[in-house]
């Protein structure tokens, strides 16, 4: 069963397209019909498969997620107790308890079955850049 892990370099909060490399990684499987599973290994951060025609829906959204769940230094936030690595990190783990962090995308004719709109997002939680790994598996 073919896996991969990309590695996959964010700026800071927001919408990080990747479709073209789970596309890419498919199309070199060879496989005609499956499930990629998507993961991302980390808890500060999520996926989503969301519309990537308009940027206006990345900022949008960001700016919900941020009113949703505001930093811990935030008036709203003082009963948050874990604040050691910023008033960044714990919002972002509830961010991403609110989302999740894995995705099943059915493939077909060797392609991902995404609508024409569609991309595939890590959905960055914390404030600085970050590394994060996302393993890719094609099951048959």
């Amino acid at each position: 069963m073919p896996q991969t892990i990309l590695s996959i370099q964010t700026r800071g909060q927001g919408l990080h397209e990747f479709t073209d490399q789970v596309v890419d990684f498919v199309r070199r499987q060879s496989a005609e019909e499956g499930l990629l599973t998507v993961y991302v290994r980390h808890t500060s951060c999520s996926l989503l498969i969301q519309e990537n025609a308009d940027p206006d829906v990345q900022q949008d959204l960001r700016t919900f997620f941020s009113r949703l769940v505001p930093p811990s230094d935030a008036p709203s936030m003082t009963w948050v107790t874990h604040t050691m690595e910023g008033p960044d990190d714990m919002p972002a783990h509830i961010k991403a308890a609110l989302m999740t962090t894995s995705l099943g995308i059915p493939v077909r004719e060797g392609r991902p079955m995404l609508g024409t709109w569609q991309g595939i997002y890590l959905f960055e939680h914390r404030d600085r850049p970050h590394r994060r790994d996302v393993v890719l598996h094609l099951s048959p």
